[in-house]
C-alpha cells in the first residue's frame, strides 16, 4: 500500500524566491506525512437516541436529489421514526441540499412537525451539535492510534459510535440554545469566544 502524501504540510526553509519543487526532498520538513482517506457520514441525533452512521458512497455528490431520495427517504427518516415513533420535530441547517425546493416539499409531507426554512440556523458548524461537539469527541477517540485505510476508518467509526454515551449527545444538544443566543448577540458573526 502506498503512503499518501499531503504536500500542503511540507515545510522548507529556503530563500523566498525558491519554489518547493526545486528544493531537494531531504531538505523538506515533513510536518504530517500521511492522512487517512476521508469518508462522508450522516447521522441523526436527539435526546431520545441517535441513528446509526450512514456512510455516503465515495465520489457521490450530495445534491438535493441525493439528499432527498437516498439520505432522507431511504435512510434518515426511517431511522428517526424507529427511534421516536411517528412524532418528532425535524430540523436541519441551511445547506444547499437541505433547502432545495423539492426537499422542503418532501419534508413538509413526510415529517409531522417540520420547522420551516426561515427558522433554520445557517449552515454553520458552530450551531450544529454534531459539528461543534460530537464529531470532535469521535475524532479524539478515532485518532488515538493511526488509521491505515478506509476500511479500518469505517470500522473504527462504527465501533466508536456504538460506544458513544447518550450523555455526550445530550450535552451537545443542551448547548444549542446558548449557542443560538450567542449567535444572535454577535449578529451572525463569530461568537465562539463569547461562550
Amino acid at each position: 500500500m502506498a503512503t499518501l502524501k499531503n504536500p500542503q504540510n511540507d515545510r522548507v526553509y529556503a530563500p523566498a524566491a525558491s519554489r518547493k519543487k526545486d528544493v531537494a526532498a531531504e531538505r523538506l520538513l515533513r510536518m504530517r506525512s500521511t492522512f487517512s482517506k476521508s469518508v462522508m457520514v450522516s447521522v441523526g441525533v436527539s435526546k431520545l437516541g441517535h441513528t446509526s452512521l450512514i456512510f455516503v458512497d465515495p465520489g457521490v455528490k450530495v445534491d438535493g436529489a441525493y439528499y432527498r431520495d437516498v439520505l432522507l427517504t431511504q435512510q434518515l427518516l426511517p431511522a428517526i421514526r424507529e427511534i421516536s415513533g411517528e412524532y418528532f420535530i425535524f430540523q436541519q441547517d441551511s445547506a444547499l441540499a437541505h433547502r432545495a425546493r423539492e426537499t422542503i416539499r418532501l419534508l413538509e409531507r413526510a415529517t409531522p412537525a417540520f420547522i420551516s426554512p426561515d427558522l433554520w440556523p445557517p449552515n454553520s458548524p458552530d450551531l450544529n451539535p454534531v459539528d461543534y461537539k460530537i464529531w470532535g469527541v469521535m475524532q479524539q477517540r478515532l485518532y488515538e492510534t493511526r488509521v491505515h485505510d478506509v476500511k479500518e476508518l469505517k470500522r473504527r467509526l462504527v465501533a466508536i459510535w456504538a460506544d458513544m454515551e447518550q450523555s455526550v449527545i445530550d450535552n451537545a444538544i443542551d448547548q444549542c440554545r446558548k449557542r443560538l443566543h450567542a449567535c444572535i448577540r454577535a449578529r451572525g458573526g463569530h461568537f465562539e469566544h463569547a461562550l
